[in-house]
């Protein structure tokens, strides 16, 4: 079973903070071969809530979402990640839809933006985001940007 948690920064422990962290170098520097500056500026603005999931007690999932206007007219999400030895039984659709049902709670009936890797438009598209820009390069991998409009 999976326990969620929503927190802001200033929420979050230091050993809260470190397995974030450490979940996203894995996830988008170690295994996708991408040094970038995962230290972005953005975990610690208000407005933005860092969701995870333990199992456990031990992270195995993460996503930021951000309010209007730190990364986008909209509130979106970003830096969705799951732990390589936890992959393969869902914890992905999980995650996501834990991140979306978050959303809705902060900000209600809003259109959410996202970077989508290019290979995973089907996947986000099965929750009803649809492509909203060419394919653009972000650190050097095929991205496109994604939106999925609220009623």
């Amino acid at each position: 079973m999976i326990t969620w948690q929503l927190l802001p920064f200033n929420k979050l422990s230091a050993l809260e903070f470190h397995q974030l962290i450490q979940l996203r170098i894995d996830v988008f520097v170690v295994e996708q071969s991408c040094p970038y500056p995962e230290l972005d500026g953005k975990d610690t603005l208000s407005g933005v809530h860092h969701l995870m999931g333990f199992k456990d007690g031990e992270l195995i999932a993460c996503a930021r979402l951000l309010a209007a206007g730190i990364s986008y007219d909209n509130p979106s999400l970003g830096r969705l990640a799951t732990k390589m030895s936890m992959r393969g039984n869902g914890l992905g659709h999980q995650l996501l839809a834990q991140a979306l049902l978050q959303c809705e709670e902060l900000w209600p009936s809003q259109t959410l933006d996202i970077s989508a890797q290019e290979y995973l438009i089907k996947f986000y598209q099965g929750y009803g985001f649809k492509p909203f820009s060419d394919m653009y390069l972000e650190d050097d991998i095929p991205h496109i940007t994604m939106r999925l409009n609220k009623p």
